[in-house]
């Protein structure tokens, strides 16, 4: 999905996305961002991204997706932690 389909989005529902946070300045999974950058995880990529991200419906199931590609996860992210957060707080920057 891209972050310009949102409005497509049931917005009576709560969507989840994997998201990260950069653990450095000029991460190596995002080069030239700054230290505590908030990315989305693109879901063809398994690497950050601002644009391109997989929505779920629950929490279990964005934690299910999280847990069964954990491998190509850790490489493409560097081993920092993965969550489960719901897109519009994301977004918003509340969370």
């Amino acid at each position: 999905m891209r972050r310009s389909d949102v409005e497509q989005l049931d917005p009576t529902r709560t969507w989840w996305v994997p998201a990260v946070v950069s653990p450095e300045r000029d991460w190596a999974a995002a080069p030239g961002c700054r230290r505590g950058a908030r990315f989305m995880v693109d879901g063809r990529t398994f690497r950050p991204s601002r644009g391109e991200f997989e929505a779920f419906d629950s929490q279990l199931a964005c934690l299910r997706w999280i847990m069964r590609h954990r491998a190509r996860l850790n490489r493409g992210l560097g081993g920092v932690a993965i969550r489960a957060v719901p897109l519009d707080r994301w977004l918003l920057g509340l969370d």
